[in-house]
């Protein structure tokens, strides 16, 4: 009788234990799920050389090396077969995990650098920001 009671408080012990843990690892995966996500798409002039558009990819992935606050980088050419595109070609994808994070690199000085080199080139631009759901 007595090693079944010890049995009992120590299954309720380990039961409670269990659920605190499970708990805590659903907190840190919800914190760490939590993105900001960036889309940026560009359509770039007609008369903007290979080389040229080149550099732009290049420069841009290059961000994600030299400012802290992007968490994620990714990038891809438009290839949809549905033709509604409207012009724009290259889609970025930038990760953050703050407004405070997204806003210091639009104000970042190698963002700003980037912004003067792409100017001459790019015909348009589509920005879209959105939390990961």
């Amino acid at each position: 009788m007595k090693n079944t009671c010890y049995l009992l408080i120590g299954l309720l012990i380990f039961t409670s234990c269990k659920d605190m843990n499970s708990e805590a690892k659903e907190a840190v995966t919800k914190q760490t799920e939590e993105q900001l996500r960036h889309v940026v798409l560009f359509s770039f002039k007609e008369t903007a050389k290979p080389a040229e558009v080149e550099k732009v990819e290049a420069a841009f992935a290059n961000l994600a090396v030299e400012i802290d606050e992007i968490k994620a980088f990714e990038w891809g050419l438009n290839n949809s077969p549905e033709n509604l595109n409207k012009g724009f070609t290259h889609c970025f994808f930038v990760t953050f995990t703050s407004e405070q994070d997204r806003d210091s690199y639009l104000v970042h000085p190698k963002h700003q650098e980037f912004g003067a080199m792409l100017g001459p080139v790019l015909e348009d631009v589509l920005v879209v920001d959105y939390w990961k759901e």
